[in-house]
This record gives C-alpha cells, structure tokens and sequence, in this order.
C-alpha cells in the first residue's frame, strides 16, 4: 500500500495502453491524440461533439498509424457520457483518460445566460467526474492507469470576467487532487491535474498577456502535461509564474494583493478585450470550445 506523498510508478510511455481524450478533434486535445499514436498506444479513442472535425481527426490520426476509434459526445450530457463509457470498456477498457474538454466564457457575470453558466460547469467540472467515475472500477486493471484532467490557473486566482470558468475549474482541480488522494492506496493509477494559464488555442483571443506571462503555446502545454501523465505528478501550475502569483496571494493582505494583481501583474485586466474564436453560429459567440 502506498502512503500519502509517495509517488505511483514512472510511465515510459502509452505503448500498448487504451487511451481516451476527450475534446480531441482539434487543438491540444488533438496533440495529446497524436502524441499517443506516435508512442504506440494500443487503441486511441478520440471524443468530440463536433463531427466533421472528428472525423478529419480520426483521419490523420490514422495517417500517423494509429488505431483510432471517434465518437461524436456531447460532454454537457450525463447520458451520452455513461452511455459511451460503457460501450468503450465493452470494447476494449481504458488504461489512460484525458480529460481535456473545456469551454470558456468571457463576460462579466450579469451578461452570462444561464444556459452558458449551466454549460460551462457542465463540461468543465461535471463531465470529467461522470466520465471518471464511470471508468474507475477498470481503471489500472493492466498494472498502468492515468488520469489526467485539465484544469486552469483561473481555478487558483479571482479574476473579473472570468466567474463562472474559474469556478468550473476550480471545482475540476479540487476533485482532481481530491481523488489522487483517495487512490493513494492504489499503486496503478496515478492521477494529474495541471493548471495553465492562457494558452494561444484560439479559444482565449483577445485575452492579455500578463506580467512576465506570456499566452501559452499548446505543444508546451501539451508536452508538460503528457510527461507530469505518465510520471503521475500531482499537480502542475504553469507557467512558473503562477507559483510566484499563489505565494503573493498567501502572503498579501488582501487588498495589497488586489492592487498587484491588478496594477503590477495585469490579471484584473486580462479579459477586458477577450473575444474569443468567431463563431460561425449564433448565440454562442462569448462561449468557445478547447
């Protein structure tokens, strides 16, 4: 039995493993895929609720010689997500989950909808749950289980224009960590969380850039959190600034810390200007999709 602090079993790579990722018909959700691919997982199970982009994905994941599987899943959904859960451990199990779907709105809290307040927490903290805990009991059944569940520096620092996503991901990266806890005595099932800042996907155009804290590239992020995955590293906050930012937070009082954040590092500002993709639909234009 393993004791609290001690870490699981080092993971070369996915070789040989059934992984699923979730939002994975483009973006970092699609690099995570390819990733898998090229280390030779067994099966790679790719979930989208947008279907052409699925299945252009599934394509080119196979180009790369991957045994691919996509369905198209709508994450805001408990059914779809049970539903499908149970049809991939029928046809195979899960070794490894990603739990990289995410949407982000970008208003003051009077301007959400209620219909994007319930969507956003829908995807970003409840999907990652239901799925989980649907796959649990098989998890680590090869000797090798993961989780690795995306959550965000929004889930550590207030930040105006931002409620409803930083308290999604708060809830993500509590019951993320929470959960690693719990399977302490479990030595086959490691469980990650990491928390980016802004990262140039698309989905936080316009967003600015911070004090010493540039938008994030993908593959960085993507590469960081793959190896934190399968080392079972607990928690990742990236940049290094967000460390810098926790420690001042901690040790302000509070309205020193307001006036940092706000005057000297730009977080109460960053979303002044944010726009997010161009949405060829309407209704939706302030709620973007990872």
């Amino acid at each position: 039995m393993r004791e609290f602090g001690m870490a699981v079993e080092k993971m070369e790579s996915v070789a040989g493993l059934h992984v699923l990722i979730t939002g994975a018909a483009q973006g970092m959700g699609l690099l995570f895929a390819k990733q898998a691919c090229r280390e030779g997982a067994a099966r790679v199970v790719i979930w989208d609720i947008d279907e052409a982009k699925l299945a252009a994905a599934a394509e080119e994941l196979r180009q790369l010689g991957g045994n691919v599987q996509a369905h198209r899943v709508d994450l805001a959904q408990q059914q779809q997500i049970e539903e499908q859960a149970a049809q991939v451990i029928e046809s195979g199990g899960v070794d490894v989950l990603v739990n990289n779907a995410g949407v982000v709105t970008g208003s003051s809290f009077a301007e959400h909808r209620s219909a994007q307040i319930t969507a956003t927490m829908a995807v970003n903290a409840l999907a990652p749950m239901y799925l989980t805990h649907a796959l649990l009991p098989q998890l680590g059944r090869s000797g090798r289980g993961r989780v690795l569940t995306m959550a965000s520096a929004a889930a550590l620092v207030s930040n105006p224009n931002m409620s409803v996503y930083a308290a999604s991901k708060a809830a993500a990266m509590s019951w993320s960590d929470s959960l690693r806890l719990e399977l302490e005595a479990n030595p086959n099932i490691g469980i990650s969380t990491i928390c980016p800042t802004y990262i140039n996907t698309g989905m936080f155009a316009g967003a600015k850039s911070m004090l010493l804290t540039p938008m994030m590239q993908p593959e960085v992020v993507v590469d960081r959190a793959w190896r934190a995955m399968l080392a079972g590293t607990p928690l990742v906050l990236m940049p290094w600034t967000s460390k810098l930012g926790q420690f001042l937070r901690g040790a302000l009082p509070r309205p020193a810390w307001d006036f940092v954040a706000d005057k000297v590092i730009g977080v109460y500002h960053s979303m002044d200007e944010f726009t997010g993709r161009t949405r060829e639909t309407t209704g939706e234009e302030r709620l973007e999709v990872r």
